[in-house]
């Protein structure tokens, strides 16, 4: 496969698609979107791993008096001659441990649906990365084809003025009236309004291209070559099925799929008893010269707990019964994926199969436009024609050289749209 510096062979189109890539705010959020999936896997890793915690507490207590603890301190001894006293201030410190045992790898097979995620996450900024590369070239290409549009329109209305200028000559020759001089005149100033037109949205294709490169606005550094110097690849109209496995959708689509079946491996262990571990070890005394003092006051505690559900089943089979039908989701996303992929390739395909045909027509028309002209302007000089159909050949001319550009236009995107449909490459 083509990497698009591969696939654009315009210097400064590659370096506004870097420049894209690089400061492109969607980008950016799809990044943190990868970083934050990330922490999910270190954050569900760390589930099944025992827990360690290091912690210290102080309790003020005091026991009624008539009551079996309360009696038996008020009579107790913690040293010859001195009582527990009435008030306890309790002091704790130690290490204390918390382990779930994954018996039916619940957290190790939640850990692995959280590294499928980050993967499908990944493709995501692979389709972002594509659909921002399609964008940038797109609006590149529109921006030339205002361009030599512009130039048209503006040399066209050079030969207006000059046939204007014929017909004023003509007019004070006796040959002409004031109507043909109005005629030209107003051809002329509909044109001049056309030129602030195109210079409009020049300005907003500029400002769009510089949204999608995260700057502000500014002019943007283009080819003026004119889009006839660009000519597309050929492609191969035979697409095998394995070369729209390129397609980031596709691929995010099958990742989350994987996702989904061990969601529901989760979901079903939730069902079955869980065992834990808690222990902890430390020092502990009401009396705060003795709280050191080994192995007096030296405590230690652990115990194992084995507990399975039996109230909240049904809440548990809800999340299993939904584990479910997000996976028959997944499956139906991925074909739906696939039959996108099918459709758009096709489309792209016979779009520019069609269009190549239709530029090959569209220039043998400007052409013998030209020489219509070129026909126009003898015989209205000979006074063999009238300024009205003068008028209409040039208009028609026009309007075929703008057409012309659309067309090519539409060949160069729909060339884009193709790379983009192809995943952001092709294979030969």
């Amino acid at each position: 496969s083509h990497s698009w510096t591969k696939f654009f062979g315009d210097a400064k189109l590659k370096k506004l698609i870097l420049t894209g890539l690089k400061n492109n705010q969607d980008l950016k959020i799809v990044n943190q979107e990868i970083h934050i999936s990330n922490n999910e896997i270190l954050s569900r890793r760390g589930e099944f791993l025992p827990k360690f915690m290091i912690g210290s507490q102080y309790e003020i207590e005091k026991v009624g008096r008539f009551t079996s603890q309360g009696a038996n301190d008020e009579t107790a001894e913690y040293e010859p001659g001195k009582f527990v006293p009435a008030v306890l201030h309790t002091h704790q410190a130690g290490v204390f441990m918390s382990w779930e045992i994954d018996i039916w790898s619940k957290l190790r097979n939640a850990t692995r649906s959280a590294y499928w995620k980050y993967l499908a996450s990944q493709e995501v900024k692979k389709l972002v990365s594509t659909q921002l590369v399609a964008e940038i070239a797109n609006n590149y290409y529109e921006l030339i084809a205002l361009d030599q549009q512009l130039a048209i329109v503006r040399n066209f209305i050079g030969t207006l003025k000059q046939a204007q200028s014929m017909v004023e000559a003509q007019k004070n020759a006796g040959r002409s009236t004031s109507l043909a001089v109005k005629r030209f005149q107003a051809e002329v100033l509909k044109n001049q309004s056309r030129v602030f037109k195109i210079k409009q949205d020049i300005i907003i294709h500029e400002n769009n291209l510089n949204q999608l490169l995260g700057r502000f606005p500014q002019p943007i550094n283009r080819s003026h070559r004119g889009l006839t110097a660009y000519i597309p690849k050929n492609f191969n109209t035979n697409i095998p099925a394995k070369l729209l496995d390129n397609r980031p959708d596709i691929k995010q689509a099958s990742l989350e799929l994987i996702a989904s079946r061990i969601d529901v491996k989760v979901a079903k262990a939730r069902f079955f008893p869980s065992l834990s571990i808690d222990a902890g070890v430390g020092y502990e005394a009401f009396d705060a010269k003795h709280f050191l003092k080994s192995p007096d006051s030296i405590f230690y505690n652990i115990a194992g707990n084995l507990a399975a559900p039996i109230i909240n089943r049904n809440a548990i089979k809800a999340d299993y019964f939904s584990a479910n039908n997000k996976q028959i989701q997944a499956i139906y996303n991925y074909e739906l994926q696939i039959l996108k992929a099918y459709k758009e390739v096709s489309n792209q395909l016979t779009t520019l199969s069609n269009i190549k045909k239709i530029y090959q027509l569209r220039r043998r028309q400007v052409s013998a436009l030209y020489e219509s002209v070129d026909i126009s302007n003898m015989l209205f000089k000979a006074a063999r024609v009238d300024y009205i159909e003068a008028v209409m050949t040039r208009r028609d001319l026009l309007e075929a050289e703008i057409e012309l550009v659309e067309i090519k236009k539409k060949q160069l995107t729909t060339y884009v749209n193709l790379y983009k449909s192809l995943g952001g490459g092709w294979h030969k």
